[in-house]
């Protein structure tokens, strides 16, 4: 039950992000059942003028939703009564919201269709590739946010693809299995948070300093130098230079915390999380969430 919550606030934020960023007036979205041939079920509404589209059961290749899980791509009609590539046997509901031009963007995690977030205009226009291509990145973001959750639901490290860390003691890692890893990782996302509301210097020094210990314990490159900055190794054997604050996000997002989780963490609104977290990516080399804590790990930069 707690999975599927946290599912929700996950489509939620990204029907939110994907309103903002289309300028689209109405979207909505839901999650795909996990039993075998279960519906999609419309469980979300942003902008929407009733509850006539919650609750609404989607199967595979029916209607545009239907059709956009079926291929697992986004798919769009400029006027949906009219579309002659989609079956219509939701065109009552759709009619009775108002919804002309309409678009469906799966979120796709692992070849699996978890989410379709639609987005829609009340009147019968083209969808330019703006639009279409600010909602796919709201379906990648969602995405992203999934797999690192996935990952830190079940312990397992996304280096390797196993449970367990290899740490300085050997192949065996830290002692306890993945659940006991996986607790020093938390608990080093949290003392990253503690540290900027630490007033003394020297303490907050001392704790960032064990943060450095725990993070190269993965049997990484040793963080060195003063606590003004964090660097590693990539990969690669590039060195990489992190900001204390692009190291906590990524502490942060490493747990599974969305953008808005880790803003109320540290204090931070939700779009400087943002955008320290593409400058890490940046410097990582990394081009989603997922592949930025991963070579932050990697770097010695993060449990």
């Amino acid at each position: 039950m707690g999975e599927r919550r946290s599912d929700t606030a996950e489509l939620r934020t990204a029907l939110l992000r994907m309103r903002r960023a289309t300028g689209l007036p109405v979207a909505f979205g839901g999650l795909l059942d996990e039993r075998p041939r279960a519906p999609l079920r419309i469980g979300e509404l942003s902008g929407t003028s009733s509850e006539v589209l919650r609750g609404l059961a989607i199967r595979p290749g029916g209607g545009l939703g239907g059709r956009a899980m079926a291929l697992a791509r986004p798919c769009a009609v400029t006027d949906y009564p009219e579309a002659r590539h989609i079956s219509h046997e939701y065109d009552e509901p759709v009619a009775a919201e108002g919804l002309r031009s309409v678009l469906a963007v799966p979120v796709v995690v692992r070849r699996h269709v978890r989410a379709v977030l639609y987005g829609a205009l009340r009147t019968p226009q083209p969808l330019g590739d703006r639009v279409l291509d600010a909602a796919v990145a709201a379906a990648r973001d969602m995405e992203q946010a999934l797999v690192v959750r996935d990952e830190a639901r079940r312990g397992a490290d996304p280096v390797s693809g196993t449970g367990g860390v290899r740490g300085p003691g050997g192949a065996g890692g830290m002692g306890g299995g993945p659940g006991a890893w996986e607790a020093v990782r938390e608990a080093h996302g949290e003392l990253r948070a503690l540290a900027p509301h630490i007033a003394d210097p020297e303490v907050r020094d001392r704790l960032l300093a064990a943060c450095g210990r725990l993070a190269s314990a993965a049997g990484g490159a040793v963080p060195g130098g003063a606590p003004g900055g964090m660097p590693g190794a990539a990969p690669g054997g590039a060195p990489v230079v992190l900001a204390p604050r692009e190291v906590d996000v990524l502490a942060a997002v490493a747990t599974g915390a969305t953008n808005a989780e880790a803003a109320r963490r540290l204090g931070l609104r939700p779009e400087t999380v943002k955008g320290y977290l593409r400058s890490a990516m940046r410097r990582l080399g990394a081009h989603t969430r997922l592949e930025a804590v991963v070579a932050a790990r990697r770097a010695g930069l993060l449990p």
